[in-house]
C-alpha cells in the first residue's frame, strides 16, 4: 500500500495508469462539527452523488480527529480496531515486524487515502501507521458505517470501493515485488507518486520525497545502496534532476520506458 502522495496504486502506468519511539497521540474530539464541507479533498474521500441528508449521515460517521506530529502513530500493532481513517493531509507509512525483527513499509498513504482496511475482520492492527510529516486523519467507526451502508448505497459502494482498492495495491506489490528489476521498481514507485499527486492537484513533475530512501528500498524489496544507485543512474541519464529529497521528473515518457528497458 514521495512528496504529498501514493488510494490508487499502480504497479506500473503500462499496467494500471490509476493504480521511533511511540509517542502519545493528539487526539481532538470532533464534536457536532466536521471538516469536510470545506475539504478540498472532498471529492477523493467522500462518496460522490450523496444527497443533503446522506451527507451528513456520512459525516456523522466520523468520530474523531487526530492531529499528528512527525513521528507520531495513528495506530501500533495490536491496537483494537476501531475504524477505519481517512487520511486529510500529511503523509504516512505502515510497517510491519518481522519475525527476525527486521520492519518492513508495507504502504504509504495521503491526502485522501483510507488507511487501516487491513485490519477489517480482525480483532487488531497488523501493522503500525506512523506520520512522516504533520498529518490529519479522520477516524470513521467501522461497526457504524457497516450499518449505515445498508440503507445507504452510496456507503456501500463507498466501503466496496475501499476494500477493492486495498486488494489492486496489495496485488500491484506483488506484480512489483516479484517480476521488475530495481530500475524498474523505482521508476514505478515515482510514477505511482506523480500520478496520484497530479489528481490531488499537485505538480506531477516536481515533489518533495517524505521518505527516506531506506524506507523506500524497504518498500520496494532493494537495498539502500540500490535505491540510492539508480536515482543516480536516473538522473546521468537526464530523466530526474536529484537533489537530496527535491526530485523533478524531466522526462516522464522516458521514465516509463525504464519499465521495460534497463537504464544506460
Amino acid at each position: 500500500m514521495l512528496a504529498h502522495t501514493l488510494t490508487r496504486p499502480a504497479v506500473a502506468p503500462v499496467f494500471m495508469r490509476s493504480l521511533q519511539a511511540k509517542i502519545p497521540n493528539v487526539i481532538d474530539s470532533l464534536g457536532s462539527g466536521t471538516p469536510c464541507r470545506g475539504c478540498r479533498l472532498r471529492p477523493t474521500c467522500v462518496p460522490t452523488g450523496l444527497s443533503d441528508v446522506e451527507f451528513d449521515q456520512f459525516t456523522a460517521l466520523i468520530t474523531t480527529h487526530r492531529r499528528l506530529k512527525t513521528g507520531q502513530a495513528v495506530y501500533r500493532t495490536g491496537d483494537a480496531f476501531k475504524g477505519i481513517y481517512l487520511v486529510r493531509s500529511g503523509f504516512i507509512k505502515t510497517v510491519a515486524l518481522l519475525e527476525d525483527g527486521r520492519e518492513q513499509v508495507t504502504g504509504f498513504y495521503t491526502g485522501g487515502d483510507v488507511l487501516g482496511i487491513d485490519a477489517i475482520g480482525a480483532v487488531d492492527h497488523p501493522t503500525d501507521a506512523v506520520a512522516l510529516e504533520d498529518s490529519d486523519v479522520c477516524l470513521i467507526a467501522y461497526e457504524r458505517l457497516e450499518q449505515s451502508s445498508h440503507d445507504v448505497l452510496a456507503l456501500q459502494r463507498y466501503l466496496h470501493r475501499a476494500l477493492s482498492v486495498e486488494i489492486v495495491r496489495k496485488q500491484a506489490m506483488m506484480v512489483l515485488l516479484g517480476t521488475m528489476r530495481a530500475d524498474e521498481r523505482v521508476a514505478t514507485f515515482l510514477l505511482n507518486l506523480s500520478e496520484r499527486l497530479m489528481e490531488r492537484g499537485f505538480s506531477a513533475s516536481e515533489f518533495i520525497l517524505r521518505m527516506s530512501r531506506e524506507e523506500i528500498g524497504s518498500f520496494l524489496g532493494i537495498k539502500l545502496e540500490t535505491v540510492s544507485r539508480v536515482f543516480s543512474k536516473l538522473q546521468k541519464a537526464g530523466l530526474l534532476q536529484v537533489e537530496t529529497r527535491r526530485i523533478r521528473i524531466v522526462d516522464i515518457d522516458a521514465l516509463r520506458a525504464t519499465v521495460h528497458q534497463e537504464v544506460a
